[in-house]
């Protein structure tokens, strides 16, 4: 396995998905040197603690990461290079502190479900406290609060029983119009790990949704 030091010097278009692999491997065992002690807010309009590797550095990113995973931060390592090294959102940051993992596959989570209906199988759930801790719905509820939306309801959804959709009803969300759907999707994908899907629709015809 490559140093990071080694990593860092590979080239954009040659950090694929065994590069990151790696990066996440060694980098989880540095120090970092923390840039400002305030979240700074990103160009994406997210706040991101900014860090830097250094030789001489002494800040843990194991402590970083566990004390920015319950706050609704994220974390970008080396942002003054033209583009940092690589930027954390605040999903993956809160799935390594549960899982040592920044993302897998949506295979791998299996919620409790119940079968309806008798010639078509629709399989849904509430979210576990593993796949969606309380104070995660915490930080979510507070973006929600922030965008003046009270009451988002939330169901998982499911036709195979084994790829889920964390679907959120698009009534709690005041029904925006379709053309704003991408936006508040890929929103509410930064609060949660890159293997989440994510839907919004409509509560008719489907299973009892309930609140976030």
């Amino acid at each position: 396995m490559r140093s990071l030091d080694e990593l860092l010097n590979v080239s954009a278009e040659g950090r694929d998905p065994d590069w990151e692999n790696q990066f996440f491997h060694q980098i989880t065992k540095s120090n970092v040197n923390i840039l400002s002690p305030d979240p700074q807010v990103g160009p994406d309009n997210w706040p991101y603690l900014l860090v830097e590797t250094d030789k001489e550095a002494h800040e843990s990113v194991q402590k970083i990461l566990h004390w920015l995973h319950d706050k609704g931060i994220g974390l970008v390592v080396n942002p003054t290079e033209e583009y940092p090294d690589y930027v954390f959102t605040y999903g993956m940051i809160w799935h390594f502190k549960e899982t040592g993992l920044f993302y897998k596959t949506m295979d791998q989570i299996k919620p409790e479900v119940v079968e309806i209906k008798e010639n078509e199988s629709i399989y849904y759930g509430q979210p576990s406290e593993s796949f969606l801790p309380g104070y995660v719905r915490k930080i979510l509820l507070e973006f929600f609060r922030d965008q003046g939306l009270i009451g988002v309801k939330i169901n998982l959804l499911s036709d195979d029983n084994k790829n889920f959709d964390l679907c959120f009803s698009l009534e709690s969300l005041g029904n925006p119009d379709t053309k704003e759907h991408h936006g508040i999707a890929e929103a509410i994908s930064w609060f949660l790990p890159p293997h989440y899907s994510i839907v919004l629709i409509s509560e008719k015809g489907l299973p009892p949704f309930s609140l976030l």
